[in-house]
């Protein structure tokens, strides 16, 4: 038997080696393929949008054609029209990026956003793509100066901030394609529109949290924290010299000299302007107002004339004060804040108008760069009819430079992801704190089997329950593949980023692989191994017939996985169509991410192997699952072994082989760590004086302790 077992062992090896040397050939022959690019013809380019508007010739610079519209004997320009994965293709989770026809209007209005292709596996035979349809039809008449949130806000009329819906188990697939629209329509913008003259509003600078000094009004000032500037009446005068206007302020005319307006501006979430000039209890309410990546500005005024206007109404967009950075317009919103203290200002200020204005992150205000605000005062002559002209004030803040840090290639929008989902990762967090405690105190965790069911019964509800069905955390062939993909297509693999709970999970199996081996997670986070155990352990309740597979068989069986494996992996570099059809072996898509609500022959499979489960243990787990292949390749890493055993293991004693559901004890005793799913179910064994057959033993002969020399590593 012995000398079976190692001749199977030998060719299991010898298998995986050979088809990692085929891996590797064909992805050294798959890295030579260029990445893809748009397929829109002129043609096709014209049928998607026919008269009265007219599509120009393909710009020479940028992948882009203009839009024309016939208009009497004039054609303006209307706008642009481009494929996202030409501008900005941000791979999904199948490492492809999403292909989107986005056509944008001169004032940067969205006209029109069309699916040309993707393959994220939840749109795939999954949801199908009605859901990702009508979540894409919500940008229509959406703009680029709006912040564009996906969630359940409610929309007010000129509000800066939009919601559009998600669809529900696919947020983070459609976070990457909001990402991939906007960072493809804002490169046009910045290209033809002038938005921020160039510069990439995800590579801006970004403010010092820590870095505060206690400073006063007068330090502020000399810091240039704090901008102060005063217009007297002949600075106004000036502005309007020319025009029909001009001489008509008989006020400013008896006192040219004196003040106008008087305008102090500063960027209020810088936090040493923010903490010196507000209380500790204001300045944490300012915190939380803002959305990461806002700015919160503070403008006051004093004199003869309001910044404001009677008209004005809080929470608005104020008509007489705006803001710009180079050429691009950021819109200033009231963030109708009501302080509990007020601003420690000096006694010159103390009845001075002001207002606390947020700029929101996606309008990319870089803090590094001038700030220019403008005061526009309005001369009227003539009561019917009268002439209106504005003309503006400016005052420019530059932010000193040891308050920011300079723009670095990591500044990216999925940031706001992880803080919006901040609570559930602090969950998981937790629960991979309790996970790593129960590991290393096994023997504690072990003492009975009374506790050991109490508490992998209840992790294993925590992982179904919340990391599974709640917060979309299960891991799959998906993310391999993914990986492959944007490695051939020459892809940022940022897009892990948008799911931080795949990213968290995928930190701590791998760190885990050293320490624990592969079950780790195949036995403690997969949330379909929970649902697999449940349902397993409910068919042993009910005394439904059990099948063991004989170990020469089961050894044979589990080489299976590895060969589905090196398929999607090699179908991964070759064939995407066929690699988002070979993924569905995994059921895990429809039983957890979908929980069933697919189509009959994915509902169909998935309860297949479920039931199958309930009379051959976790048989999808250890012969078919290629996620678990891959972890159980690289739990090889793993560093020692560290589940205890006897010298009696093996011989003559074969409970703990006979008992291990998983077959994972070979008949030497020794813990085959490749195929352990860790359910200490063998450790518990070990310690119990009424389950360990050597322990009984002992025992009955009165040694009452195990001797130091009756113990082994597994």
């Amino acid at each position: 038997m012995m000398s079976i077992c190692r001749k199977y062992h030998t060719w299991i090896q010898q298998s995986v080696c050979v088809l990692a040397r085929l891996f590797a050939l064909v992805l050294a022959m798959a890295t030579s393929l260029s990445a893809q690019a748009g397929v829109m013809t002129k043609e096709s380019m014209l049928q998607a949008f026919p008269s009265p508007i007219i599509v120009g010739d393909k710009d020479t610079e940028l992948p882009i054609w203009p839009l024309f519209k016939q208009d009497a004997t004039a054609t303006p320009l209307i706008g642009y029209v481009f494929e996202s994965i030409d501008l900005a293709p941000i791979a999904g989770f199948s490492g492809t990026p999403f292909n989107l026809l986005i056509a944008l209007d001169a004032n940067g209005e969205f006209m029109e956003v069309r699916v040309l292709s993707q393959h994220e596996p939840v749109f795939l035979d999954g949801l199908g793509v009605e859901p990702l349809f009508r979540f894409v039809a919500q940008y229509k008449g959406l703009s680029l100066k709006q912040n564009i949130k996906i969630g359940a806000g409610k929309n007010n009329g000129g509000n800066a901030n939009v919601y559009i819906h998600g669809v529900a188990k696919a947020t983070a697939s459609v976070r990457i394609l909001n990402q991939s629209l906007l960072s493809a329509s804002l490169k046009v913008a910045r290209a033809r529109m002038g938005y921020a003259q160039g510069r990439d509003p995800d590579l801006i600078a970004r403010i010092k949290p820590q870095m505060f000094e206690v400073m006063s009004w007068d330090n502020l000032l000399e810091e240039d924290l704090l901008i102060h500037k005063v217009f007297s009446n002949q600075d106004v005068e000036a502005v309007f010299a020319g025009t029909t206007v001009a001489d008509t302020d008989a006020e400013g005319a008896a006192a040219p000299g004196a003040e106008f307006e008087t305008l102090v501006v500063a960027q209020l979430n810088v936090p040493t302007v923010g903490r010196n000039l507000l209380s500790p209890k204001d300045w944490a309410y300012l915190q939380g107002r803002l959305e990461p990546g806002d700015s919160a500005l503070l403008v006051m005024a004093k004199g003869r004339y309001s910044m404001l206007g009677d008209d004005f109404v809080r929470g608005a967009v104020p008509n007489r004060l705006t803001l710009h950075q180079g050429s691009l317009p950021l819109e200033l919103r009231d963030l109708d804040i009501d302080l509990d203290t007020p601003l420690k200002v000096p006694e010159l200020f103390k009845g001075a108008e002001w207002k606390i204005l947020r700029v929101i992150g996606p309008a990319g205000l870089d803090p590094s760069q001038p700030l220019m605000f403008n005061l526009r005062v309005i001369r009227s002559k003539g009561e019917m009819y009268g002439e209106r002209v504005g003309k503006d004030l400016l005052v420019v803040s530059t932010l000193p430079e040891k308050y920011y840090v300079a723009a670095q290639s990591d500044n990216k929008t999925w940031h706001s992801i992880w803080f919006d989902r901040s609570a559930e990762l602090g969950l998981l967090l937790a629960g991979l704190v309790v996970l790593s405690w129960a590991l290393m105190k096994q023997f504690w965790l072990t003492r009975t089997a009374q506790r050991l069911t109490l508490f992998r019964t209840s992790y294993l509800l925590f992982t179904l329950l919340f990391i599974g069905w709640y917060a979309q955390g299960q891991l799959s062939i998906v993310n391999i593949t993914g990986f492959v993909r944007a490695l051939v297509e020459k892809q940022s693999l940022g897009f892990f980023m948008y799911d931080p709970m795949t990213v968290i999970l995928w930190a701590y199996v791998l760190v885990t692989f050293f320490v624990w081996g592969r079950g780790v997670f195949c036995g403690w986070l997969c949330p379909f191994g929970a649902l697999q155990e449940f349902l397993a352990n409910a068919a042993r309740f009910l005394k439904m017939p059990q099948l063991t597979v004989s170990m020469r068989a089961d050894r044979k069986l589990k080489s299976v996985k590895y060969m589905v494996l090196a398929v999607i992996c090699v179908s991964a570099l070759v064939s995407v169509p066929w690699s988002d059809r070979l993924v569905e072996v995994e059921p895990f898509k429809t039983s957890i991410t979908l929980v069933f609500d697919r189509s009959w022959p994915f509902v169909t499979w998935a309860a297949a192997l479920l039931l199958l489960n309930m009379v051959v243990y976790k048989s999808f787990c250890r012969y078919l699952c290629p996620l678990g292949a891959g972890v159980a390749l690289l739990g090889r890493l793993r560093l020692h072994k560290w589940l205890p055993r006897r010298v009696e293991c093996g011989s003559p004693c074969q409970r703990c082989a006979s008992d291990c559901r998983y077959q994972a004890i070979e008949k030497s005793g020794a813990i085959d760590y490749v195929e352990c799913f860790q359910c200490l179910d063998c450790v518990a064994i070990e310690q119990s004086d009424t389950l360990c057959v050597p322990r009984i033993l002992e025992n009955k002969h009165q040694h009452g302790v195990i001797p130091i020399q009756s113990m082994k590593a597994g």
